[in-house]
């Protein structure tokens, strides 16, 4: 088990105190993972293990739990046997009915430190607003980055080095469980169709209600296909109608949405720099794993441009940026990353194979007179920075925690 210590640096401080802690991201990207990491932090600063009460609402065995009054009623019985303080861990809390009702009510009336996970964005607005408004902390958890990634791999395949491990995880990108079946081609291809078959079928479908799964699967395939590259609604309206199937530019819009609430797909919008706003149209999407990708619909090595700007990106949230895509008159910088007081600029590409490709990726800084960062990163093994702007070798760019 991974130790995850960058989330855990951020958890830490809300151990034991009364915010609900609540993690959120794609299924199986290491949620759980991260309770039994915070229980075992809990268990070595000296608190008993009967003081906790876990409940995975996926586990058959609670069925009977999956409305508030009930879940409610059960946890109050727990907490008669433990002395002082409740842990109460609830995993996939989207399952229980009206779940806002019951946390409210637990933290209000029990001496207890509270953790959900879920793998919805919805989860944390509407009525949850209303009932633990500034009450909760949020933490999305995300696929492992690259140097998890390594870590795991590398006890699998001890001898391989930092560009094989580069290699291996271009094709079956982050998620957590690949490891139990030793990152094994054919394995983990299945893995991660039937979990991209779950995400669909369970937090998009059967979530959102969705009639026309056809159609749902359709958007869905032109989304992975065209991850990083500017489209609006518009134009896959018309890609649609090319397949004759006639929809809206609205309901498009909206069955993109439910897969970016399941933590499918993330949103970029673009930002004109010198008019410091946000543009409306042409955002990028990018996929929560880019190991999905090359599952389910393959040619990550033929995208590779794409991919690696998947990948970069995964990286900036991973590290807590909110992130656009720069627009500077006819130019375009990948990512504008902003934290707190930081910012940084990040262009990238697959190869600097000639001048004219090098003068396109650090040409597109030229208009930015701001003294921040900014970075080309891309697979050449040289150093080719210039001009203060800073050129890195993905791998060392995704394993440099400088910046």
């Amino acid at each position: 088990m991974i130790k995850r210590e960058m989330y855990m640096q951020r958890i830490r401080p809300f151990i034991g105190g009364e915010l609900i802690k609540v993690m959120t991201g794609i299924r199986r990207a290491g949620k759980s993972v991260m309770l039994e990491l915070i229980k075992q932090e809990l268990l070595e600063s000296g608190v008993s293990k009967n003081s906790f009460i876990s409940i995975n609402f996926e586990d058959m065995r609670y069925s009977g739990l999956l409305n508030a009054v009930a879940l409610n009623e059960y946890v109050m019985n727990e907490s008669n046997s433990i002395d002082g303080k409740a842990y109460i861990f609830f995993d996939e809390i989207q399952e229980v009915k009206d779940w806002e009702r019951c946390i409210n009510s637990l933290r209000v009336s029990l001496d207890c430190d509270i953790y959900i996970t879920g793998s919805n964005a919805k989860l944390l607005s509407g009525e949850l607003a209303t009932y633990l408004g500034g009450r909760y902390v949020e933490f999305v958890i995300y696929p492992f980055s690259f140097l998890e990634f390594s870590e795991l791999y590398k006890t699998v395949e001890p001898a391989a080095s930092q560009s094989e491990c580069f290699r291996k995880y271009l094709t079956v990108g982050g998620m957590p469980y690949l490891s139990n079946l030793r990152y094994e081609d054919e394995s983990s291809k299945q893995y991660l169709m039937d979990l991209f078959n779950s995400v669909q079928l369970k937090d998009v479908v059967k979530r959102n209600k969705v009639r026309d799964v056809d159609l749902l699967e359709r958007i869905i395939a032109y989304v992975i296909a065209n991850i990083g590259t500017s489209f609006s609604a518009n134009s896959l309206t018309k890609y649609l109608k090319s397949e004759k199937r006639t929809v809206s530019p609205d309901t498009v819009l909206n069955y993109i949405k439910y897969c970016c609430d399941s933590y499918l797909f993330y949103q970029v919008k673009r930002e004109d720099l010198h008019g410091k706003q946000i543009l409306s149209s042409n955002e990028k999407y990018y996929i929560a794993d880019h190991g999905i990708r090359e599952a389910v619909y393959g040619g990550n090595m033929r995208d590779i441009n794409l991919v690696l700007e998947n990948i970069v990106y995964m990286e900036l949230l991973r590290r807590g940026y909110t992130v656009t895509v720069g627009k500077v008159q006819d130019k375009e910088i990948d990512f504008v990353c902003q934290k707190r007081s930081e910012k940084l600029y990040v262009q990238v590409a697959y190869l600097l194979a000639d001048e004219s490709t090098v003068n396109r990726e650090f040409g597109a800084y030229a208009e930015i007179r701001d003294n921040f960062p900014k970075y080309v990163v891309t697979m050449d093994e040289l150093d080719m920075s210039r001009d203060g702007i800073k050129h890195r070798n993905i791998r060392d760019f995704l394993t440099d925690s400088e910046w």
